[in-house]
């Protein structure tokens, strides 16, 4: 027989509904009947006590709320009868052991790497163009545009083909023609816009700065050419500044080219292609080679969740990071809105008193930013999530912490700062997914782990975006865009052991280039850098 609820932590007061339940149903849980007060859809939170006005609501073991009136026994958990609400934590309490899980099925693994001279290792190798500043967007996807047609080759798009053989009234298999053949079979070409460089404030341009040297030194980039127009606050310089600070000794090429000083934009545009196409010649002469699983860096990200999402997919993610960072792998965990309400488990985890307070001070002058906008953390919930039984910050970051697992918080890094412990760090960034997704592979992120259970289409320019659902329905709905399904942990079909296993697998076929995820098949490359204090 299906189990109809399921509670999280022993001590929680709530439970979540695994499938829909009718008011009259009557469920047998945990030795006890309780009768459904209210229709209650799967995924949604239903009362295990009764609530009074002010009682404290626990899920995951923590507040994740507090009830904004009577709440019987059996009832649904709404936004109208539950306000977020979270506890305050000030320093680190002590410290939290740690489980090592057994990894001896994986410690002698490898995969197939792109060795660079600095010792990291690339799960891609790709050579990028982008800008300095907004004023060459154009220029960028004049390149693009050059590059896609007659280097990679790219497949004529079939919604084109559609439209033209309708134009022409004619039979739409005729005229699709879809033969790739790429010139260099080695090295993808990719490429990056923004609107920033310039205007704003000058820490704007220093942070974005920092972000894109974060993207040329990120090991799945064999190079880059680099386009500045010459006046702007990002100034080359800048940018310079800000690759040295994190790599004093890269010698990773890197073409840079200033609109200013070179004329015309046809007498730029050739110099770029000529000296770009020699550059990519040299980088498609690297070859993978079998690598170390300790040479790993993951990153953890959930976007589109929903009632499932801290059940399955984000407990799964939270035992594949355990076991990645016991063969000695990095796992980066962000979203620090998200983190609301599990401050003090992260803080007492931290292994150095020093990041704990680190850790604390970030999240508080997150707060603060976002308090002093206007908003607050308690505003993180989109719609979607809420629809999906989310109703409050705590609740869903209680769920979206589990990404993180249990393993010990090696260090805690700002926004723009480039990884250099392995273990699981902490990165400050929004919680908006592809805000956060361009920070972590800006802080060197190879691979992203993506859970969702509304869907998302997210990717990225350089790294590998492998989605996750929640559950097996939206994995049937939108198979184009989901790698992996956990929804059979939901149907108590699998441990979160046994699809955390699968999911180590999958990883290391995906950074051997084995399997290409379906953000690359779908061509999805999304960079949104963060403009601090403006975005959740």
């Amino acid at each position: 027989m299906q189990k109809k609820l399921i509670k999280v932590h022993p001590s929680d007061n709530v439970a979540v509904a695994l499938i829909n339940l009718k008011v009259g149903d009557v469920v047998d849980f945990e030795g006890e009947n309780i009768a459904i007060l209210s229709d209650i859809k799967a995924k949604h939170k239903i009362s295990l006590a009764k609530f009074n006005d002010g009682d404290r609501i626990i899920m995951y073991g923590v507040l994740v709320g507090k009830a904004s009136g009577v709440i019987e026994k059996g009832d649904l958990l709404t936004t109208s009868n539950v306000k977020h609400q979270s506890e305050k934590v000030y320093k680190k309490t002590g410290d939290i052991g740690w489980n090592i899980p057994n990894v001896d099925k994986w410690k002698d693994k490898t995969f197939l790497g792109y060795q660079r001279e600095d010792g990291q290792v690339g799960t891609e190798n790709v050579w990028l163009f982008f800008p300095l500043v907004f004023c060459e967007n154009r220029n960028i996807e004049i390149l693009k545009d050059i590059f896609e047609k007659e280097l990679l080759k790219q497949k004529v798009n079939p919604h084109q083909m559609l439209l033209r053989s309708l134009i022409n009234n004619e039979d739409e298999a005729t005229n699709i023609t879809n033969k790739s053949s790429d010139v260099f079979d080695n090295i993808d070409v990719k490429f990056i816009t923004h609107p920033g460089g310039c205007g704003g404030i000058r820490q704007d341009s220093e942070s974005l700065a920092k972000l894109l040297a974060g993207y040329v030194n990120n090991p799945n980039v064999a190079g880059a050419t680099v386009l500045s127009l010459g006046c702007q606050n990002l100034q080359i310089s800048v940018f310079k500044d800000a690759l040295k600070a994190i790599n004093p000794n890269s010698k990773k090429p890197i073409l840079i080219f200033e609109q200013q000083q070179m004329g015309t934009v046809d007498e730029m545009l050739s110099a770029i292609v000529k000296d770009s196409f020699e550059a990519i010649k040299k980088a498609n002469n690297i070859q993978r080679t079998p690598t170390p699983l300790s040479k790993l860096k993951v990153g953890l990200e959930c976007g589109g969740s929903d009632g499932f999402s801290g059940i399955s997919a984000n407990p799964t993610l939270g035992y594949t990071s355990d076991l990645l960072v016991a063969l000695g792998s990095t796992a980066i965990l962000s979203e620090f809105p998200e983190l609301c309400g599990v401050e003090q488990e992260l803080a007492n985890r931290c292994v150095e008193e020093a990041a704990a307070n680190k850790f604390l001070h970030l999240m508080k002058a997150y707060e603060k930013s976002v308090v002093d906008a206007g908003s607050g953390f308690d505003m993180n919930p989109s719609p979607g999530n809420i629809k999906d039984g989310l109703i409050t910050d705590a609740m869903k970051s209680a769920g979206a912490a589990k990404k993180g697992g249990s393993s010990p918080v090696v260090d805690v890094l700002d926004y723009g700062e480039y990884i250099t412990k392995p273990g699981l760090n902490l990165l400050c960034t929004p919680g908006n997914d592809v805000e956060s997704t361009t920070a972590m592979v800006g802080s060197g992120a190879t691979i992203v782990l993506f859970t969702t259970g509304l869907g998302t289409p997210t990717g990225n320019p350089i790294t590998p975006i492998i989605k996750v659902s929640s559950n097996s329905e939206l994995a049937q709905k939108m198979s184009d865009i989901i790698d992996i399904d956990t929804g059979a942990v939901i149907r108590g079909e699998k441990t979160i052991v046994e699809m955390a296993e699968e999911m180590l697998d999958f990883i290391i076929e995906v950074a051997s280039g084995k399997i290409k995820t379906k953000a690359k098949l779908l061509n999805q490359n999304d960079f949104i850098p963060w403009r601090r204090g403006v975005s959740l």
